[in-house]
């Protein structure tokens, strides 16, 4: 079902993968792992909620808004899921937006997750309710308080054509060097534009390009130590009028 906020998502290829190790898919596309080599679930929670104030802000708010550039293999949104059903407030709504270019399948998603005990349910859950042909707009209740979109499609045309509003971004493209559009000013103008107030973002990459792209946009841009001997990633919010 496509909602009246999203454009019409016109993504509807699949890139080949290639899996390392085991169960480590790999886009060979962009010549990237999907997710650090080290432990992405731990990463996420280092970089992607911690960088933007989670779980903490959630005990302030009724609803939450997420956006994601980079869907991936769903990691992110297990992981968020797991942690928001342990710290949301009684009655409070997440909405986890993703936008991704080349929308995996089910086994897809199935395989890769599966190394992780942890979001076990959420990974089923998951599974379970992805569509056969991912293509436009999936929309998925993973339960009566936590909604999912992936928005298929060119992360920036798709973005420019929404009308929805974010809390907090998690920027989780393949790396600048290798998928540099997924980082381009006018993107992260974009991400900005789309922020509420004292809204947030946090992103693993460092590159110099990005974070001049997101100080022009309008974010307060920190540096912070990054995970598992990475030295450094990026956080910040929407710089106050």
């Amino acid at each position: 079902m496509t909602h009246s906020n999203y454009p019409p998502g016109t993504g509807d290829t699949q890139a080949p993968l290639a899996w390392h190790d085991g169960d480590m898919p790999f886009s060979t596309a962009f010549g990237d792992h999907f997710y650090c080599q080290t432990d992405g679930r731990l990463e996420c929670g280092h970089v992607f909620l911690a960088g933007n104030g989670l779980p903490e802000r959630w005990q302030t708010t009724e609803s939450f808004t997420i956006g994601e550039l980079g869907f991936g293999t769903g990691l992110n949104a297990c992981e968020t899921w797991r942690q928001w059903k342990e710290h949301r407030r009684p009655g409070a709504h997440l909405h986890f937006v993703s936008f991704e270019l080349f929308p995996m399948q089910a086994e897809e998603i199935d395989r890769a997750l599966a190394r992780w005990p942890e979001i076990d349910a959420e990974r089923q859950a998951l599974v379970s309710l992805w569509p056969t042909d991912p293509s436009g707009v999936v929309e998925i209740d993973l339960d009566d308080k936590t909604r999912l979109s992936v928005v298929c499609g060119d992360a920036l045309e798709n973005l420019t054509a929404s009308t929805l509003t974010f809390d907090a971004w998690f920027l989780d493209g393949f790396a600048p060097s290798r998928n540099s559009a997924m980082w381009s000013a006018e993107l992260m103008q974009r991400v900005h534009d789309t922020t509420r107030e004292s809204g947030s973002f946090a992103t693993y990459a460092a590159a110099g390009f990005v974070r001049r792209n997101l100080i022009a946009a309008g974010f307060d841009v920190e540096r912070r130590p990054g995970f598992a001997g990475k030295r450094e990633m990026l956080s910040g919010v929407r710089r106050s009028a």
